[in-house]
């Protein structure tokens, strides 16, 4: 599935749970990567194969910095890094920088190497936004999916600032697939923060956190609005 940085990444296909009380399903999660792996080993020359493994290794070696202890959310910008698991990163770099080069590009391509932009950065404050922004635009082109839509509008936030992911996010208002969908209202919240308008911010997380149906996502967007209406304005 296609996730949103405001959550743990701006591409995830760990297995997530939408209900209840946990946000990762981690059998479901290595099952995917077993069959992938088997699928390639009959297809070894297949690049999209390639590249859904690399996105499956990418993604999933955040998995246990993606959550705290008491299975709290953790965003990717906060994650401890030193949890990552390292030889799933290498592995995962190692395959789409082998397949890219090869020929035709596809969408799981493209994410695997988003993934590996964020894996590669040892502090989420090196991570290389403009590249980042260049493959989600390109992704676009080739996806119609609306959550590529909000992902590209947070690239583009960090490369040109709130105001230009503010108007990306606005033209998927019209969208009927993610109208109503609590990560419209949740990335709309996180770069209403980025602006400085708190209360706007505040709004759309706890509008966010109505929809959700994720107990550690209601959870986490309800302690960022609290976060920013707090009495004394201290984050």
């Amino acid at each position: 599935m296609i996730g949103t940085s405001v959550f743990s990444g701006p591409t995830e296909f760990s297995v997530t749970t939408s209900v209840g009380p946990q946000l990762q399903r981690l059998d479901l999660t290595r099952e995917a990567i077993r069959l992938t792996r088997c699928v390639r080993t009959l297809l070894p020359d297949d690049a999209e194969i390639a590249g859904l493994l690399a996105l499956m290794l990418l993604t999933d070696a955040r998995h246990l910095a993606r959550t705290n202890g008491e299975g709290d959310l953790i965003p990717l910008k906060k994650q401890d890094r030193a949890l990552w698991d390292k030889r799933q990163i290498a592995e995962g770099v190692a395959l789409i920088s082998a397949t890219l080069p090869k020929g035709s590009v596809g969408p799981y391509q493209l994410q695997a190497a988003i993934a590996a932009v964020h894996d590669e950065a040892a502090r989420a404050e090196n991570t290389d936004w403009p590249q980042i922004l260049a493959l989600y635009d390109l992704l676009r082109r080739m996806s119609d999916n609306p959550l590529v839509g909000l992902n590209h509008a947070v690239a583009a936030a960090m490369v040109h600032g709130p105001t230009k992911g503010l108007e990306l996010v606005d033209a998927l208002k019209a969208d009927a697939r993610v109208a109503n969908h609590h990560r419209l209202d949740a990335v709309r919240a996180h770069l209403l923060e980025m602006a400085g308008d708190r209360d706007g911010a505040v709004k759309h997380y706890r509008a966010a956190a109505s929809k959700t149906l994720s107990l550690p996502e209601r959870n986490y967007l309800l302690m960022q609005g609290a976060r920013l209406s707090g009495v004394d304005g201290q984050e």
